[in-house]
Parts: structure tokens; C-alpha cells; sequence
């Protein structure tokens, strides 16, 4: 018998994690299965097919994966946006807020060049601080925003609403209510 999963029915929901009363949307369930990942990375692709992309830009860590696969499909070169600190050649950084705190994300300030099309990846949208501030660093390098592409929505959360404000489409294969 075939297998029609959907993407979200690969996702596994771990219940009180990292900390009581979040409902973690585990995508590494999904990467594991060879099918469900191959039809993650095709719908993720799908919204841009015919699009000029030159780079695909992934958010630390698991934009990371998708990125990589999704760069590789559309053989362009890929780019992470990383947490300060881990790059190790000159960057450019952007702040923005977390849930309970500050963060800071960077990108290599030569990873891209003025007016190349830039494809935005991750695994989850949630308030959209860490997609918002990878933009940021993005634009600030001359970069235009084609799209982002996301496995889940927490709709939520705001995310989606936060991105589009910017101006930017933001695709996502599927939604959870809730944290």
C-alpha cells in the first residue's frame, strides 16, 4: 500500500518542551524519513518554481538542512545566517528580540552580492524575530527577498502577519494552532 502522508503528519509534537506548556513541533521525524523529506523540500520549492534565485539563505540550525537540500535542487550556492559568534570571517550582525530576551544573528558580510534573489528557509515560523532580523542582514547587503519558505506555521504566534508587513511572501507547508 502507498504511503499519502501529509508533511505534517511526519511532525511529532513533544508535549512541555524546552520548558511546560510549549507544544515542540518536531521536524527531525520528518528529515528522517526519506520520502517525507523529499516531499518537504519539493513543496517548499514549489511556490518559486520559475523564479531567478541566485542564493538560498538558511536561519541557524535546522534551516540549515533545508537549505542546504533546497540550494543543492535549484543549484545555487547557499548561505547561513548563524547566532553571533560562529562565523569565522568578517559579518555583519542584526539584534532581535526572543520570547525572553535578546539574541543576534549574522552573516558573512561578502555572502551576498547587490541584487541577487534570495530565497529565505527555516523549519518553523513562529513570532518571526529570527526570519525578521536574517532579512534585516540580507537587505543591508543589497539582497532582494524573493520569498520564505517554512515546514510549519504558528500562526498564532504572529509571525507570518510580522513578515508580511515587511513586504515579504512567506510559504509554509503547514500550520499548529498554538505554541
Amino acid at each position: 500500500m502507498p504511503n499519502h502522508k501529509t508533511v505534517k503528519e511526519y511532525i511529532r509534537t513533544i508535549v512541555d518542551f524546552p520548558h511546560e506548556g510549549i507544544m515542540f513541533r518536531d521536524v527531525t521525524t520528518l528529515f528522517s524519513d526519506p520520502r517525507g523529506f523529499r516531499m518537504a523540500i519539493d513543496q517548499m520549492l514549489h511556490p518559486f518554481a520559475g523564479m531567478q534565485i541566485d542564493k538560498v539563505v538558511g536561519l541557524e540550525a535546522r534551516g540549515f538542512i533545508l537549505g542546504g537540500a533546497i540550494a543543492h535542487q535549484l543549484t545555487v550556492g547557499f548561505v547561513p545566517v548563524r547566532k553571533k559568534g560562529k562565523l569565522p570571517g568578517p559579518v555583519i550582525s542584526e539584534d532581535y528580540t526572543l520570547e525572553y530576551g535578546e539574541a543576534v544573528v549574522e552573516i558573512h558580510d561578502d555572502a551576498i552580492e547587490a541584487g541577487e534573489k534570495i530565497l529565505v528557509v527555516d523549519d518553523l515560523l513562529a513570532t518571526g524575530g529570527t526570519a525578521a532580523a536574517g532579512i534585516r542582514l540580507i537587505e543591508r547587503l543589497g539582497g532582494e527577498i524573493v520569498g520564505t519558505s517554512f515546514i510549519v506555521d504558528l500562526p498564532d504566534l504572529g509571525g507570518r502577519e510580522k513578515l508580511e508587513k515587511m513586504g515579504i511572501e512567506v510559504e509554509a507547508l503547514c500550520a499548529f494552532e498554538g505554541s
